[in-house]
């Protein structure tokens, strides 16, 4: 048996990049050799195991051989026959198919190592078409890789697997997946580029492309600028989802089964993210209701991302600070204490609720914070 390098770590070092973890290849063993020499069972489609000193993921060389539609359509054929080169060969990109053995030469036999030098995504064989997740992955490199492009031919594929509808069998877990780690590198809109141009926006994410141009410059800036801030992942994809009507968000992040994190946020987004726009002109009644349509007495945290990702669009001139001592404010009154004087005066249900809202509203009137909101600091 002998243990390979492959992939991401590969290319990384070669670029003289830090690699989060490392995946390697054995070639000449069985599961049987593996597991008798400590190796620890993890995968479920196909062999992987566990490095029992590293604790790296190793799996075994294997070829495969498309069986059905999606990322789930293929049989997997691994055993000691299997050369490191046929593993090789299955992979993605030029970039991605390379090896080190145990004394660090490289093995590469698609020319990685050239498309790294030219800044090139390349895929390494027809049977690219064959995995749809492919085309994601495409698209997320593009956005970590921002200078490098995609070569005309892989281009051609990418489309193709829209026309032949292999996309339409991606499965939600990893659709996203890529398109979270995508929005997290460093031009985001690099990734949404690459996906209008081959046409799979518009399957994946419709409301989106009617509702504006995913190619629009105002939304990669948007995107790009809360990379550059290193915004956390709701507030990213709030921004990218704002583009959508509630409707529209509502169907995106059921399609996809967002997280409750970023689909909290991105529904809140569009559904709230013009009243707080237009705050300012809000008399103190009408901004405690808006902070409780916000929920922003229990989620402050939740609301200071909403806030962020508004100053992502500079034109709409938030009253962030001013809307913060407001809400600060606000939050002292002793909601407790005005719902039991209310309760001793006799009100019930929804008259507690309006009695402890008007408590909060006196306070912001006292402090004169919406006497002329107009004016507030921004």
């Amino acid at each position: 048996m002998r243990l390979y390098e492959v992939g991401g770590a590969v290319r990384d070092s070669l670029l003289g990049l830090k690699a989060s973890d490392r995946d390697w290849v054995a070639v000449g063993a069985t599961p049987e050799s593996l597991l008798a020499q400590g190796f620890k069972p993890v995968g479920r489609d196909f062999p992987v195991f566990l490095h029992p000193q590293t604790g790296e993921e190793v799996a075994l060389a294997r070829t495969e051989r498309k069986s059905g539609r999606g990322y789930h359509g293929f049989t997997f054929h691994a055993d000691a026959s299997v050369t490191l080169e046929e593993d090789l060969c299955r992979r993605d990109l030029t970039i991605n198919a390379m090896a080190r053995d145990e004394h660090g030469q490289l093995i590469d036999p698609h020319g990685g190592q050239q498309d790294l030098r030219d800044g090139v995504l390349r895929h390494v064989s027809q049977a690219f078409v064959e995995d749809p997740v492919r085309l994601l992955r495409v698209a997320r490199l593009a956005a970590r890789f921002h200078a490098f492009t995609v070569a005309p031919e892989t281009q051609a594929l990418l489309a193709r697997m829209v026309a032949d509808g292999e996309v339409d069998h991606l499965v939600p877990e990893r659709v996203w997946q890529e398109l979270s780690r995508g929005l997290m590198e460093a031009r985001p809109s690099r990734m949404l580029r690459v996906l209008c141009d081959c046409g799979a926006m518009q399957r994946l994410l419709p409301e989106l492309c009617a509702a504006a141009s995913v190619a629009d410059a105002v939304l990669a800036a948007r995107l790009d600028e809360a990379a550059r801030r290193e915004e956390r992942l709701p507030v990213r994809f709030a921004a990218w989802v704002a583009a959508a009507d509630r409707a529209g968000a509502e169907a995106v992040v059921a399609r996809w089964r967002v997280p409750r994190d970023c689909a909290e946020l991105a529904v809140l987004r569009v559904r709230e993210g013009a009243a707080v726009a237009s705050s300012s002109m809000l008399d103190a009644p009408g901004l405690v209701a808006l902070f409780s349509r916000c929920d922003a007495w229990r989620r402050p945290e939740r609301w200071l991302l909403l806030l962020r990702t508004l100053a992502l669009q500079p034109e709409l001139d938030v009253p962030q600070r001013w809307l913060q001592q407001a809400l600060a404010l606000a939050s002292h009154v002793d909601a407790g204490q005005a719902a039991a004087r209310a309760a001793a005066a006799g009100a019930r249900g929804e008259a507690v609720a309006a009695a402890v809202a008007a408590a909060r509203a006196a306070a912001l009137a006292h402090a004169g914070l919406c006497q002329d909101a107009s004016h507030a600091p921004r």
